[in-house]
C-alpha cells in the first residue's frame, strides 16, 4: 500500500496592481499595503508581470487603495472575495483574494477592464463583512476601503487618523484632542521623531508636572500635565497612522498611563501647604487614601472583567461606554483640578477628585456585580458593540 500523503493548502501571495504617487502618513500607498499584509503574515510578493506564471491563490490590491487593518485578515481568509472601495469616482473593486481559476477575472476587475463581476467572485462593501466591532480599540465602526488621489487625500488622511481612535475613552481624548492631534501627528509623520520619542517626552512631563504640584505651583504643573495628556494621544496616533506600532511601545505607553496618576494626586496634596492651604493630618490621609484606594481598586475591577468576563467592562452596555467618558480617570480628574485652580481653591479640587473617585468606585462595583449576574443568568455576556441590537 502506498503511503498516504497530505498537502498543506497553498498560502496566497500579494500582488499590488498599478502605481500611485500618493504618500500617506510617511509611506506611499503601495508601501503601506505591503507593510499591512506583512504584519498579517503575508510577506511574499510578486509583481504584475509574474501573475501569468504564478500557480496558486493571489491577493490582488490596487496600488492606490487604502485599507483598514480589520479588512486584511478577512481578505486573507476568504477566497473569491472582492472588496469594494469608495473613491472620488465612486465605488470600485480595490482588493480581492482569487484562486487559480479566477485569477484573470480578479485582475480585470481591479484594472477596470471587467464589465461584469464573474459569478464565482463575491463582491462586498466593508459594511457587508461583519467587521465593525474592533475589540483592540474598543469601538464599533465600519472599516474603510478607499481609493486615494490628490482630489480626496485630505479626506482620506482624516478618515485614517480617526480610525485609530478608541471608542471607549475619556471626553477630553474623544472630544477635544482630535483636531489638534491630527495636525501635530501629520506634521510629525514626515520627521524622524518616533512614537516612542513622543512617549518619552510625555514621561518627562509627568515628572515636571509632579515637581510643580509638590511646590504648589499648580498652574505651571497643570500646563505640563495637560501637554502630557495631549502627547499621550499623539504617540498612539502617530504609531498607528505610520504603521510603526510595536509591543514595546504599547507597554511603554500603557505602563506610563497606569503608573503616574496616583503620584500626581499625592504631589497635589503635599503642595497644598506651599500654596497656603494646610490640610489637617486626618483630612490629608483620608483624601489621599480614598483617591489611591479607589484608583487601584477600579483598575483591579477592569482586570477582573477582562479575565473572568472576557471583555473590557466599559464596552458591555452603551451606558458603560458613555460613563467611561467621565469616570474618575486622569483626564476627567484633571478637569476637576483645573477648575479648582481657576476658582483659587486647589484644596477643593483634591476633595472633588476624592469624592468623584469614591462615587465611581461604587458605580463600577455595581456595574461589575451586574455583569457577573448577567453572565450567570445567560451563560455568557458580550459587548453591545458586537451586537448593537442586544443592548440589555
Amino acid at each position: 500500500m502506498a503511503p498516504s500523503t497530505s498537502y498543506a493548502p497553498r498560502l496566497p501571495v500579494l500582488c499590488i496592481i498599478g502605481t500611485s504617487a500618493i504618500g500617506l502618513w510617511s509611506h506611499g500607498t503601495a508601501e503601506r499595503l505591503a507593510i499591512q499584509f506583512a504584519r498579517a503574515g503575508l510577506s511574499r510578493r510578486i509583481d504584475r508581470a509574474q501573475i501569468a506564471e504564478h500557480q496558486g491563490p493571489l491577493i490582488l490590491v490596487r496600488a492606490d487603495a487604502v485599507l483598514d487593518q480589520p479588512l486584511i485578515p478577512i481578505l486573507l481568509a476568504r477566497p473569491n472575495l472582492v472588496i469594494l472601495g469608495d473613491g472620488p469616482d465612486g465605488k470600485r473593486p480595490v482588493a480581492c483574494h482569487v484562486l487559480q481559476e479566477s485569477r484573470d477575472d480578479g485582475v480585470q476587475l481591479l484594472e477596470g477592464l471587467g464589465r461584469e463581476a464573474p459569478t464565482r467572485l463575491e463582491i462586498c462593501s466593508p459594511g457587508d463583512l461583519d467587521a465593525a466591532f474592533w475589540p483592540q480599540l474598543r469601538k464599533r465602526e465600519v472599516p474603510y476601503a478607499l481609493i486615494v488621489d490628490n482630489r480626496n487625500k485630505q479626506e482620506v488622511e482624516w478618515r485614517t487618523f480617526m480610525g485609530t481612535y478608541k471608542g471607549a475613552t475619556d471626553v477630553i481624548t474623544k472630544r477635544l484632542w482630535p483636531i489638534p492631534a491630527f495636525h501635530v501627528t501629520r506634521a510629525l509623520a514626515s520627521t524622524p521623531i518616533t512614537p516612542n520619542l513622543v512617549t518619552t517626552l510625555a514621561a518627562l512631563l509627568v515628572f515636571i508636572a509632579c515637581y510643580f504640584f509638590l511646590r504648589g505651583d499648580y498652574a505651571v504643573g497643570l500646563a505640563a500635565a495637560w501637554l502630557m495628556t495631549f502627547l499621550d494621544t499623539v504617540d498612539g496616533k502617530l504609531a498607528r497612522t505610520t504603521l510603526t506600532s510595536s509591543k514595546w511601545g504599547d507597554i511603554f505607553d500603557h505602563g506610563l498611563d497606569l503608573v503616574h496618576p496616583p503620584f500626581w494626586y499625592i504631589a497635589w496634596a503635599i503642595g497644598l501647604e506651599h500654596a497656603g492651604f494646610l490640610l489637617g493630618g486626618d483630612v490629608f490621609r483620608w483624601l489621599v487614601g480614598v483617591i489611591l484606594a479607589g484608583y487601584v481598586l477600579q483598575r483591579l475591577m477592569e482586570g477582573i472583567a477582562i479575565k473572568w468576563l472576557g471583555m473590557e467592562i466599559h464596552i458591555w452596555r452603551p451606558i458603560d461606554t458613555q460613563f467611561r467618558e467621565i469616570t474618575a480617570r486622569r483626564n476627567p480628574n484633571l478637569v476637576l483640578l483645573t477648575l479648582s485652580v481657576i476658582m483659587g481653591r486647589p484644596d477643593l479640587g483634591l476633595m472633588a477628585v476624592a469624592a468623584w473617585t469614591a462615587i465611581c468606585f461604587v458605580l463600577h462595583a455595581v456595574q461589575l456585580l451586574q455583569a457577573f449576574v448577567a453572565k450567570e443568568r445567560d451563560g455568557r455576556i458580550g459587548s453591545w458593540m458586537h451586537d448593537p441590537a442586544n443592548t440589555k
